[in-house]
């Protein structure tokens, strides 16, 4: 949903895994593309030791400066029998980190830094061109998004059964909500990946309102 955790939140989820003996298993690939400049990213793990010796933070420069294909991550598992226990766990499962990975994520994380604040610039003006398009679009309703490049978009409004099949149909390819949840209401949902330029965006909205306008329920 774009969100960027608040540490209520997160202590909120601390307290839960200490009260039930849960290990966290916290995704933060996206945490170097906070759009709000009021926010910052926590690391789960920071609240405190009682979230660190119950935590595996998974990490990975992919998402932020868009090397993927070369295949580099890491957890950080300060607890040494949990990180004992995810070795083993992974063993012929993960593979490897190759060299040409193993580069990249140092070079984009030591000096990446100039890069990253020209993308976040880049990326708040796609968030702001899609919720201004979006909210003007007849039933949609955007989510504003504070991190990442994912917008979380309510189609409820159009009473179109199954928006994702309507604008794929037009030529957008958008996330089914339905995958995120299993109530009923999330298949009038659809999340939109504007991680791209800006001339793709525009003509994906351009797509979507012209689906909208062309009517259409979207459930064949």
């Amino acid at each position: 949903m774009g969100r960027a955790w608040e540490e209520a939140e997160l202590g909120g989820i601390a307290e839960l895994a200490e009260r039930r003996d849960l290990v966290v298993c916290s995704d933060e690939i996206h945490c170097g593309l906070v759009l709000d400049p009021g926010r910052r990213h926590r690391p789960f793990a920071t609240l405190g030791e009682h979230a660190a010796r119950r935590s595996i933070t998974l990490m990975a420069p992919s998402k932020t400066f868009n090397v993927p294909g070369l295949g580099c991550a890491f957890a950080v598992i300060s607890n040494d029998r949990l990180r004992g226990r995810f070795r083993r766990a992974m063993r012929g499962i993960v593979p490897h980190v190759n060299v040409l990975g193993l580069v990249a994520c140092e070079a984009a994380l030591r000096h990446g830094a100039e890069w990253r604040r020209a993308l976040i610039e880049y990326l708040r003006g796609n968030r702001d061109q899609i919720l201004a398009a979006v909210n003007a679009m007849p039933g949609l309703r955007a989510t504003p998004v504070e991190a990442t490049y994912l917008a979380w978009i309510d189609a409820q409004g159009t009473g179109i059964s199954h928006p994702q099949r309507l604008f794929e149909a037009a030529g957008v390819g958008l996330s089914d909500g339905a995958a995120f949840g299993q109530d009923e209401r999330y298949r009038s949902f659809v999340r939109l990946n504007f991680g791209c330029p800006r001339a793709t965006l525009e003509e994906a909205l351009s797509r979507m309102r012209r689906a909208l306008d062309g009517g259409g329920d979207g459930s064949s």
